[in-house]
């Protein structure tokens, strides 16, 4: 049967409110069962309370019967009707977020399919079970194709938008990050950043895809996501969150350093904020592990370096328990392990201390005394075939292959830190997220939570302490920024997870508090999971404060444990 939209308006002095009576009979005609007494079929109903506006949707083989059924509302007020064959027809007769409004009935008849009147180009709309799934194509220039993904609750929306960030060169859309936050009932949204797969080979040649990946696609997706959202709820998202890691973590900083209204809360784990950086760094590690035929780190020779380090170190924090709480007090040398005489399984080679000492050490560029990196923390060892394995870091070598030479032949082996550096840097407009300058991301209320983990053996947390520090800096020191921005700094925590420290915690809940309760995270719960169990508890703290342990209680619970300064 054909549908008919029936809008019903009427004033302030008019509303039905104010009578009881009418209210009884307007509520017991607005029922199924008395609309098959009309012949008609009620598929939906919306009061637009601030509007004073009543929207029902019917289905009736005649326009008389539609319109009998409308007759009860003439007496406070007006009634317009309007017909469509279907509901995408219907839903063009008013605005798309009007139908959409209706009620949960009506999205679930005709909301995926009306969202196809968006101005979207290359959409598909898909109706799961759970959610209406939205698949676009973004084409900000003519070189674009920045394909995103939006997943909207059936029921439950909690009124908010959650946007996902991506790892390494971020070529890829993950379904069960979305689906992860429509179960805590997030409208959800993921991007590819423009293209598809692991590699950087799509920036050869292409420098507006290069853009796309650097920040354009991340804010373009927050605009297209919400105005989808408005489409399909009839209301705007009340509040926007991103929640990334790595070159996720890198997105959100640069949605809030150049797009500062496209979130009102960010997570940024382990930022690869100063992507050039880490790929300088990545070179120059391969290569000094390759200095000499004695000078590489075979993988069995990380664990006798990070027992090493352990002994020297671990008891410092006044707990013996695996974890270097704050690994930059450790002033451990890997000589302390060096062979007596010939290679051994428990020892490091002369040359092999050369270059366990090049993971440890900053980068500085000779001519301008700059430091382009930090060195990996004692406590990371384990990770290092991330760096110094078989093969050099692929994305750091995308990154000169593709971005910095343009050559895809280009061999690692011919990376010169003195004479590459500054070329390198020419790709950091586009790539770091370094900007300490987020007053307007924090002006407008925004929150900021920055973590990383100390054991982290792919992006060194020194890079997120030295931007941490460049924020205060630059806005006037931590009592006029901890109420906006906080960084976390995990001890054992490896790359966005995983190490031998307490790596499980919701970073999501806490910001959500933080910006809907104005609850400061001044004490976030962390904990270990090992072969299925929960074996260790910690609080993780606001740097520059870490957890003391307070001599008493087991040293795996985190009630032991207060936050303090050094």
């Amino acid at each position: 049967m054909p549908l008919y939209l029936i809008q019903h308006t009427h004033t302030a002095e008019t509303c039905p409110t104010k009578n009881p009576e009418m209210v009884r009979q307007l509520s017991g005609h607005v029922t199924e069962a008395n609309a098959a007494k009309y012949g008609v079929r009620l598929v939906a109903d919306f009061v637009y309370e601030p509007e004073h506006t009543v929207v029902l949707v019917l289905e009736a083989d005649t326009p008389d019967k539609a319109a009998n059924f409308a007759l009860p509302f003439l007496h406070v007020g007006t009634v317009t009707i309007r017909s469509g064959a279907t509901c995408g027809e219907v839903a063009k007769l008013v605005s798309l977020s009007a139908l959409l409004l209706l009620s949960p009935a009506a999205r679930a008849a005709a909301t995926c399919e009306s969202l196809r009147t968006l101005a979207l180009p290359k959409t598909t709309i898909t109706e799961a079970p759970d959610s209406c799934r939205v698949a676009a194509t973004l084409q900000p220039t003519s070189d674009s194709e920045i394909r995103i993904e939006v997943w909207l609750p059936s029921s439950g929306w909690n009124g908010k938008l959650l946007a996902n960030g991506n790892g390494g060169w971020s070529g890829s859309i993950r379904p069960e990050a979305l689906a992860a936050g429509l179960r805590r009932g997030y409208a959800t949204a993921m991007t590819d950043t423009g293209h598809q797969g692991s590699s950087a080979g799509f920036a050869l040649g292409h420098p507006e895809k290069l853009t796309d990946f650097g920040y354009r696609a991340a804010h373009e997706m927050a605009v297209a996501a919400k105005k989808i959202v408005t489409a399909f709820y009839g209301q705007a998202p009340r509040l926007s969150y991103w929640n990334g890691c790595s070159a996720g973590g890198r997105q959100g900083l640069m949605e809030a350093q150049r797009f500062p209204a496209d979130f009102d809360g960010i997570i940024a784990g382990a930022p690869g904020l100063n992507w050039t950086g880490r790929a300088i760094q990545s070179m120059a590690i391969a290569q000094a592990v390759r200095k000499e035929a004695g000078s590489y780190l075979p993988p069995a020779k990380y664990a006798v370096l990070h027992q090493a380090v352990l002994e020297a170190c671990d008891a410092q924090d006044g707990l013996k328990d695996g974890v270097l709480e704050d690994p930059t007090r450790c002033r451990f040398d890997p000589q302390e392990i060096q062979c007596g005489g010939p290679d051994g399984s428990g020892c490091l080679t002369a040359a092999q201390v050369e270059a366990a000492r090049s993971i440890y050490s900053p980068g500085v560029e000779a001519r301008t005394k700059q430091v382009i990196f930090p060195g990996y923390e004692r406590g990371s060892e384990l990770g290092w075939a991330t760096m110094a394995g078989l093969r050099p870091f692929p994305i750091g070598v995308d990154f000169f292959k593709y971005v910095v030479f343009e050559d895809p032949n280009w061999d690692y082996r011919t990376f010169n830190f003195d004479h590459d550096v500054d070329r390198a840097q020419r790709a950091a407009a586009t790539l770091n997220a370094m900007n300490p300058n987020l007053k307007a991301f924090l002006g407008r209320g925004g929150k900021l939570i920055q973590y990383h983990g100390w054991n982290d053996p792919q992006i060194a947390p020194g890079f997120s302490v030295r931007y941490y520090q460049s924020v205060l800096e630059a806005l006037g020191g931590a009592s006029r920024v901890q109420d906006s921005v906080r960084l976390f700094l995990v001890p054992g925590m490896a790359h966005c997870g995983g190490g031998e420290g307490a790596s499980r915690f919701d970073m999501l809940s806490a910001l959500e508090r933080w910006v809907e309760r104005g609850e400061a995270p001044d004490r976030i719960a962390a904990s270990r999971v090992r072969e299925g169990k929960e074996d260790r508890t910690r609080p993780l703290c606001p740097y520059p404060q870490m957890a003391v342990y307070q001599g008493t209680g087991s040293g795996d619970d985190a009630a032991s444990f207060a936050c303090r300064a050094p």
